[in-house]
Parts: C-alpha cells; sequence; structure tokens
C-alpha cells in the first residue's frame, strides 16, 4: 500500500508513459477488466507510444467491457499482448480516434479485422473494399461495414505502414466502393428504374482525384441514357429517381450515423440544374456555357460507379475540352479571380486556424498545381493527373516548376494534409481548423511524432510549413520563367521558348515576347544586381499579373530599374524592406499618371519604403511650404526657383498617387481602405495643400526676381472652386481670384502694374515646358469673367460685389478660401465677402429660380457630344455638380443662421446640413457616397490614363484599371458601371426632391 502523500511507482510510470491523468489511468489498470495484463511492461509502453495514451486506455477498457463473454474478452486481452501488430494497431486507433472507440464499443467483433494481415490487405484496393462491404444490403449494415473498413485504414495510418498519399487513395477506393454499394442498394429497391436507364457516377474533387479525406463531401456528378429504345424522358427520371436515392443512402443519419455527405453541386448549373444530364447535354454546356472552375474540376473527374461504358464515354467526350479551357477568352480573368483567395469569407476568428483556406494553406498548393496543369497539359500529356503530388511531380519533370520549390511544396503539404486527417480522425467530422484546446493539439502533435513538446512543436512545424507554401505559391508560376531566361544552370529541365510564352498568356501577359524580353534584361548573368532581381521578380511578376496590366508594370519595373539599378541603395530597398516591393508593384502596374511621375525622378521609389525616411502619408502644407519657399530661397533665379518648388510638387504628386493607390488595392502589410471617403479626402486634402505651397513658393519668387523683398503692394491669392473646397484631384486646374492692395504711399497705377505682372509672370513660370507637370492657374470666377481684370484691389472687389454681382458669383464664393500671400489681405477679402454667401435674409424665389435655370443650362450645354450622361461624374445625374449644387443651394439659404454650413467643403457642408436637420440623414448618406464615388471615379481615370477626364473609359484594359481602383475584381467592370448608375440614380432623385421641388 502506497503511504498516504506519496505517489505510487504505478503513477510515475504512468507519467513517463505519457499519461496526463494518472490517477484516472491507474483506476482504469485497477479495474477486473484488465486484471492480469495491468502491470504488463509492454501493454504500457504500447498505450504510451499512442497520440493519446488516456484515451487509447479508455477505449480499451470500454472495448473490453463490450465484450460479450469472459471467453471473448480474455482472447482479446491474449492476443493483445502477444500479437505486436495488432497491439499497436489497436490501441493506435483507440489513442487517435474517439469516434473509431465508439464504433468498436458498439461492435465489439470488429477488432478482429485488425488481428492479422494478408500481403493483399496491406495495400487494398477497390476490390477489396468491395469484399468487405459485399454482405451490406440496407443503409444501417452499409455504415457498420463502411467503418469497419475505415478501421484497417486509420490502423495502418497511424502505425506508419502507409504513408500520406497511400492513405488518402486507400480512402478514394472505400468511397468508390461505397457508391457502388449505395448504388446497388438503391437499383434493388427500384429495379424497374434499373432497368430502364444507363446510370454513370463520376467521381470530383478529391475523392476523383484518388487523395480523400477521412471525412469530406464526396462530390460526383451524374450522367444517364435510356436503355434500348426506352423513352428518354422516363430513363432521365429513372436515372435521377437512383441517383437521389444512392445519395440518401449515404448521407442521411441513422443509428450508426451517416457515412459521408455526397455532394452533387459541381455539375452543369449547379444545384438550380438537373440532378442527371445525358452525355450530350453536358458536352453541350461545357462547350457552350461552362467557367474556367469548372474545367478545372473536371482535371479530377473519375468513373467510380453504375455503367462503365458510360463513364468511360464521359471522360472520353470531355477531357479534350479540360485541356482547352486555357485558350478561352476569359481564362485570364477567370485565373485572376480564382487567384484572389476569398480570405473574407472565412471569419475572422477562424482565419489563423484553416489548413484549407488560409493563407498558406492546402487550397493554395492545389490551386496553383491545377493552374500550371490546365496551362502546360495541353501539350503534355504527362501532366494530365487527377492527384496532387502526382501532378506536382510532373511538374518539376518536365521543368514546369523548379525541383527544390517543387520538394518543398511536397513536404509542406504532407504535412498539412496529415494535419488534416488527424484532426479528421479523432471524431470523424468534417472540419479543416485546427484546434485551440490544449490537449487536441498535444494528441494532434503526438499523431505526427512530435514527443518532447507536442504542443509547441506543432505550431512550429506547422508555421514553417504554411510559411514555406505562402512564399512558393506565387514564385511557382514565375521561377521558371526566370530559369528559361537566365539559363543559369545547364542541364536542368527548364520551361520551353513556347511553354514560357503560354505560362505568360495565361497569366494576363498580353504581349508575352516582350514580357521574356524584359525578364531576360532585368535577370540574367552572374552580377549581384542580376542575382537580387532573381530574388525579387517571382514575387513582383505575380503582383503585376494581379492588376489589370500586366505588361505596363513589368515595362515601367524595367524603365526603374534600368534608371536606379546602378545606385547601392535601390534594389536593398526592394529586397529588405517589406512594403516597398509590393507598393512599388501595385503603382507600376495602376495606370500611366504614378510611372510617369516615377519616371521624371526614380529617386521617389525611397518613398514607397517602410523605414523612416520612407512613407506615403501626405505631408502637411506648413511642411510643405517650409520645403518649397527654402528651396526658393537657395536658388539663383525665378525659373530655377519654381523649377525647385515644381520638382517637389512632382514628387509629392508621386507620394500621394502612391498612397491612394496602396489604400485603393491594398497589400499584405495594408488591408484595403474601408472608408472610401478617407481615401477621397486624403487625395482633396494633399493636392490642395500642395497646390497652394506651390503659389506660395513662386509667388516668393517672382516677387524676389521682380522686386526684391517687398512688391509694392500687398497681394494674396483667393482659392476657388475645388481649390478653394480643399477637393482637387489629379488633374484640376487651380481656380483662383488675385486681390491686391497698394502699400502706403504707393501709386495705385505703379500698384496695379506691379500686381499684373506679378500674376502674369506666375502663371508663366507655372506652365513653362519641363519634365515637370504644369499647374495651370485658372481665373475666370473673376468678376465680369474673362472680360474683366485679371486681378482687383479690395476696393474694386467690394465696389463690384455691392453693384453689380449676379446670383452665380455669390454662388461660387462659397469655395472662396486665401491659399497664398498675404494672409491679413486674405482674411478681409473673405470678410468683404461673407455677407454675399451667406446672406442674412437668405435666398429669395427669384434667386432660387435662377439658380435652377442656371443648373439647368449646365447641364444642357456642357455635357460633351456623345457622351453617355448617366456615366459623366460631373455634369451626369447623380454626379458631382447635382449633389455640390445641392449642398450649395442649402448654404446659401441658411448659411448666415447655421455657422456649421460656413465651410469650403462639401462633404462637411452636407455633415451639418443633416446635423442642422435641413437635409435627412438618409438623404444625406446618398448624396454623400455619390459625391465620394464620382470623385473617385475621376480620380481613377487620370490615375489610369493620365490625363483628366470625367467618364468610363472605353478601352477595356483602362475600364478594368478602373475598376480594380475602384474595388471591383477581374471581370466584373461590368459590375462598376451597374454600381456607379444605381448609386447616381438614387443620388439623383434626392437632388429632384431637395434641389428642384
Amino acid at each position: 500500500m502506497t503511504a498516504p502523500g506519496r505517489r505510487s511507482s504505478t503513477f510515475t510510470r504512468l507519467l513517463r508513459h505519457g499519461f496526463t491523468d494518472p490517477s484516472a489511468a491507474e483506476e482504469l489498470l485497477d479495474g477486473a477488466e484488465l486484471t492480469g495484463v495491468r502491470s504488463d511492461p509492454v501493454l504500457l509502453e504500447a498505450l504510451g507510444a499512442t497520440a493519446d495514451p488516456d484515451l487509447a486506455l479508455h477505449g480499451l477498457v470500454r472495448l473490453l467491457e463490450a465484450q460479450p463473454a469472459p471467453t471473448a474478452r480474455q482472447e482479446l486481452l491474449d492476443t493483445l499482448v502477444a500479437a505486436k501488430p495488432l497491439r499497436d494497431r489497436l490501441l493506435g486507433v483507440l489513442g487517435a480516434s474517439e469516434a473509431l472507440a465508439d464504433h468498436l464499443a458498439r461492435h465489439a467483433g470488429d477488432w478482429q479485422a485488425l488481428v492479422t494481415y494478408e500481403p493483399r490487405d496491406l495495400h487494398p484496393g477497390v476490390e477489396e473494399f468491395e469484399r468487405g462491404l459485399a454482405e451490406a444490403t440496407d443503409p444501417v449494415a452499409l455504415r457498420v461495414a463502411y467503418r469497419r473498413c475505415l478501421l484497417s485504414i486509420a490502423a495502418r495510418d497511424v502505425c506508419g505502414t502507409i504513408d500520406l498519399a497511400e492513405t488518402a487513395a486507400e480512402l478514394a477506393d472505400l468511397a468508390t466502393a461505397t457508391l457502388r454499394a449505395a448504388l446497388a442498394i438503391a437499383e434493388e429497391a427500384a429495379p424497374g428504374d434499373a432497368a430502364l436507364c444507363r446510370l454513370a457516377v463520376i467521381a470530383m474533387g478529391k475523392c476523383g482525384g484518388h487523395e480523400l479525406n477521412y471525412v469530406s463531401d464526396v462530390d460526383v456528378i451524374f450522367v444517364g441514357e435510356a436503355v434500348g429504345d426506352a423513352d428518354e424522358t422516363k430513363a432521365l427520371r429513372a436515372a435521377t429517381s437512383l441517383a437521389s436515392h444512392m445519395m440518401r443512402i449515404c448521407s442521411e443519419t441513422t443509428v450508426e450515423g451517416s457515412i459521408w455527405p455526397v455532394d452533387a453541386n459541381l455539375r452543369p448549373e449547379g444545384r438550380n440544374g438537373p440532378l442527371v444530364r445525358t452525355l450530350s447535354s453536358h458536352v453541350a454546356y461545357y462547350q457552350r456555357w461552362a467557367k474556367t472552375w469548372e474545367f478545372q474540376a473536371l482535371l479530377k473527374a473519375r468513373p467510380v460507379a453504375g455503367d462503365p461504358g458510360l463513364g468511360a464515354e464521359y471522360v472520353a467526350a470531355l477531357q479534350p475540352l479540360v485541356w482547352q479551357a486555357a485558350d478561352r477568352e476569359n481564362f485570364v480573368a477567370d485565373v485572376q479571380k480564382m487567384r484572389r483567395r476569398v480570405v473574407e469569407n472565412i471569419p475572422a476568428a477562424e482565419v489563423d486556424r484553416q489548413l484549407k483556406l488560409g493563407p498558406g494553406g492546402l487550397r493554395d498548393v492545389e490551386f496553383a498545381v491545377q493552374l500550371l496543369q490546365l496551362v502546360h497539359g495541353r501539350s503534355d500529356t504527362s501532366l494530365h493527373s487527377g492527384t496532387t503530388l502526382d501532378a506536382l511531380e510532373a511538374l518539376a519533370a518536365g521543368g514546369y516548376v523548379g525541383r527544390a520549390d517543387a520538394a518543398q511544396l511536397d513536404e509542406a503539404y504532407r504535412f498539412l494534409r496529415s494535419m488534416e486527417h488527424r484532426i479528421q480522425l479523432h471524431r470523424l467530422r468534417r472540419t479543416h481548423l485546427v484546434p485551440e484546446d490544449p490537449a487536441d493539439l498535444r494528441r494532434l502533435g503526438r499523431s505526427l511524432g512530435l514527443r518532447t513538446d507536442p504542443v509547441v512543436g506543432l505550431q512550429r512545424a506547422w508555421k514553417r510549413h504554411a510559411s514555406v507554401v505562402r512564399r512558393l505559391h506565387e514564385k511557382l508560376f514565375y521561377r521558371p520563367l526566370l530559369d528559361a531566361v537566365a539559363q543559369l544552370a545547364p542541364g536542368e529541365a527548364r520551361l520551353s521558348p513556347e511553354a514560357a510564352r503560354e505560362r505568360m498568356v495565361a497569366l494576363g501577359y498580353a504581349d508575352p515576347a516582350a514580357a521574356l524580353r524584359h525578364l531576360e534584361a532585368l535577370a540574367s548573368g552572374v552580377t549581384r544586381k542580376a542575382a537580387i532581381q532573381r530574388t525579387l521578380l517571382p514575387v513582383l511578376l505575380g503582383w503585376f499579373a494581379d492588376s489589370a496590366d500586366p505588361d505596363a508594370g513589368l515595362l515601367n519595373f524595367r524603365k526603374v530599374s534600368d534608371a536606379l539599378g546602378k545606385t547601392p541603395w535601390y534594389l536593398r530597398l526592394l529586397r529588405d524592406e517589406g512594403a516597398a516591393a509590393e507598393n512599388l508593384a501595385r503603382v507600376l502596374s495602376a495606370g500611366r499618371l504614378a510611372p510617369d511621375l516615377l519616371m521624371r525622378a526614380p529617386e521617389a521609389v525611397a518613398l514607397l519604403g517602410d523605414g523612416a525616411t520612407g512613407g506615403l502619408a501626405p505631408r502637411g502644407r506648413p511642411q510643405l511650404e517650409q520645403e518649397i519657399l527654402a528651396a526658393v530661397r537657395r536658388a539663383d533665379g525665378g525659373e530655377q526657383a519654381v523649377n525647385a518648388a515644381r520638382g517637389v510638387r512632382r514628387r509629392e504628386l508621386f507620394r500621394t498617387a502612391a498612397a491612394d493607390i496602396v489604400g485603393s488595392y491594398g497589400t499584405e502589410a495594408q488591408p484595403v481602405e474601408a472608408d472610401q471617403g478617407a481615401l477621397v479626402d486624403l487625395v482633396g486634402d494633399a493636392v490642395s495643400d500642395l497646390t497652394a505651397a506651390t503659389l506660395a513658393g513662386t509667388l516668393r519668387a517672382v516677387v524676389r526676381e521682380g522686386w526684391g523683398d517687398t512688391l509694392p503692394t500687398r497681394f494674396a491669392i483667393i482659392g476657388m472652386g475645388r481649390f478653394g473646397g480643399h477637393e482637387l484631384g489629379y488633374g484640376s486646374d487651380a481656380d483662383v481670384l488675385f486681390v491686391h492692395e497698394p502699400r502706403e504711399g504707393v501709386d495705385e497705377r505703379e500698384a496695379g502694374d506691379a500686381a499684373n505682372k506679378v500674376v502674369a509672370e506666375l502663371r508663366r513660370l507655372l506652365q513653362v515646358p519641363s519634365a515637370d507637370p504644369p499647374l495651370l492657374i485658372d481665373a475666370d470666377l473673376r468678376p465680369e469673367g474673362k472680360s474683366g481684370p485679371l486681378v482687383r484691389t479690395l476696393k474694386s472687389y467690394e465696389a463690384y460685389y455691392r453693384r453689380w454681382s449676379l446670383v452665380w458669383e455669390r454662388h461660387a464664393l462659397l469655395r472662396a478660401e486665401f491659399v497664398a500671400g498675404d494672409a491679413d489681405l486674405g482674411r478681409q477679402f473673405t470678410e468683404l465677402v461673407d455677407p454675399l454667401r451667406y446672406p442674412a435674409d437668405g435666398l429669395g424665389e427669384d434667386d432660387v429660380r435662377e439658380i435652377r435655370r442656371l443648373k439647368a443650362r449646365m447641364e444642357s450645354e456642357r455635357l460633351p457630344r456623345g457622351a453617355d450622361p448617366k456615366l459623366h461624374a460631373k455634369l451626369g445625374p447623380g454626379g458631382l455638380s447635382d449633389v455640390e449644387w445641392t449642398v450649395q443651394l442649402v448654404q446659401l439659404r441658411h448659411g448666415h443662421t447655421e455657422a456649421g454650413l460656413r465651410t469650403t467643403r462639401t462633404r462637411a457642408a452636407l455633415a451639418a446640413a443633416s446635423g442642422a436637420g435641413l437635409i435627412p440623414a438618409e438623404q444625406a448618406g446618398i448624396l454623400d457616397e455619390a459625391w465620394v464615388l464620382a470623385t473617385r471615379v475621376r480620380n481613377a481615370v487620370m490615375l489610369v490614363r493620365g490625363r483628366a477626364g470625367d467618364t468610363f473609359p472605353t478601352d477595356p484594359r483602362e475600364l478594368a484599371a478602373v475598376g480594380r481602383y475602384l474595388g471591383h475584381g477581374p471581370g466584373h467592370a461590368g459590375d462598376m458601371l451597374d454600381e456607379y448608375r444605381r448609386t447616381a440614380r438614387r443620388a439623383r432623385a434626392v437632388v429632384e426632391e431637395l434641389f428642384y421641388a
């Protein structure tokens, strides 16, 4: 007897053998069921070798308790102690699978299936499994027989007798035998239906690919034909009845549970299509209607049950279509859509636990392999395998995938699938989630051979293999392309020129020959520069291919690399700073504007890094003014000073465009900006601040060049329109008014001449042809328009507005804001116009009618000929003009009494109007959404085309690029246009009610 407070020797031995609850285990060992073997060291050692010794012991006791007689119990114990093969297999299953332990407890004699193995039992095929299921004549008996066969597979799996690929193949063979048995039961129940039709069951997915999981939907497609002269309609009805019954036999829950769901949703038209079709109907569908993913699914099609001749005919008819899929018109767009992981559809709490769909998961490997099969299987029949690991091996043998990459992926895939198998085996439940409970993780780790610290070891191995998959997933497509053009390893299998061209076309490159020339120029040679490029390019090419214009992305990258390749920091930045390379890829492939800005000063690439000198956050106006004014002070003359200011402007425009693109596209480090209004405000504020700072610097340069430190007159620039509203886009002119006030003692004519010379020189210098984009100054909103003087004194403005101002001028003054020059004069001008734009008595009805008349006239006269009004972002229904005039009418009416309305910004005024109850919140939301979308469209057009525009491009690639910027994936340009029309239509309805009513 053990002394109180001291642990027994058995307790210590149990701990040493891996038991986590030695006290409970000791009680079980002391029970009557284990009399005679409780102290047998062989038994304890065998239990300790299992994934979960506690679970194995508990299952063993339950199995012994379930034996029908003492003699049966003794037979089990004797065999267990004497026969190591049984001991390892039985205890291995009991320690890994609670569900199979339950089965053995219900069917106490099934342990006999594990006693001995004939040679044929070591690797059974469909025939052996059919014999194991032969006596099952009803769904319940079929489930029992299925579990008995599954027990033998699991036993050999957990003992290491068969590897992952063999286990998956045997599970697929067992599924095949089970489908045949279920169909036989269905046919026996309805012999009349069986006599009318030929029915073939085609396995798809993992069952078709001979790589099934322990618990998985078994994907199938049914094909049926009439027997002899039987009526086809009746025959298909009979085949449908048989197929439905077969599915229920496998899927329905009975006293013995279910086997697995049979899923026929991969059939033509999915769940909306008929369950059974004739062969000709299948062929017609795939020839006319099928999408790329459906041909991808057919890679794994394999006849498994029913009429073997009809199944063979099905495969013979459809397999040729699979290898033509890469030639289809929408193949590239479909591939881009499929390559964009649907991680957002996974609950956030599960993303990091997903073995199948998460980043670096099984789906990444399977998709990559299947895509390469579709691209290269047209001309190479060695790639026509439905099994992922066999296809990966064939791709490596043919040079379509690097051998080292293939070996790493093979190892990672086997580990991840083994994890998936062990997780599912525990309770025989369909799941792809790694458990969170430490006990489950410990059992899982031990089942994979990690014994020292199973939880930590499992986490490390899993993350390592997932990281390998994630890293290689994209490189897999592109590294062989670089090997093909660089040709650095003689004797290695590599892509032929034609295979390389095919792959580039499949990945979205419109000019594969040019793309391959760029790759050769970048990656060939033995220099350090070429070696770094070969490291970077596989990932960069993937990002380019994810854009609407991969060719432009690669060409632009070559230009930047040619310009900066000799600098010591460029390639190091891309290699070492996580965000820089992806940011650069997004910027170079998103359109013309940002690359054009970058090409004029390639060193701006440094802004794309995530280090201390990088950063895409726009700089504030004080910082910009400080830098520009300092550059102006250092310059020798006016032109040199303004060139310096324009150079800063170009760099900062690039910074803003890059931030906008990265926020719109999203990167691995930075998700897509969810608030589209925030991106609009970012661009509007940044470009407006930059324009104001540029004007301030240019004004300082002009004054210094012509008059020294002091101009004879005080001079201020007033921003108008979008400039005054902080809403400038990339292609916007700067609407301004110029105001001056002679200094004390200065003649008015002299002051006026000086002011006019300043304006003329300022406009000239900002438009002098150079490498930097011009800044166009528009003063047409001044009193008397183009007929009036360019610059006036404060008194002249006051006299004009008092006597002659029209309602449209008061309307325009809502946007007036001081931007550069003499701040006190700017304040005086603002005080002068405030009573005009925020009249104390609001607007009279005549003024309201005049504003409405002007708006209607503008809509009819200024819309470009041939433009679709419904897609015109500025002047079309529900566009910028509609929203702005509606908001500005409210400002004119109520700005005197509502302080929040006294702002030059559209969105701020709209929010204030809603807060004051002047516009219902729902309607304000509709107007804001439309204004943001229309502004984004204009920004997108400028980014993509490199020139301003108010309508969507007609060129398909440019339209697709606008769509990507606006958040619409490949192939969804039509959805983008529909969304715009719908948003604008809703906004127009609000405008009709608020503005025109």
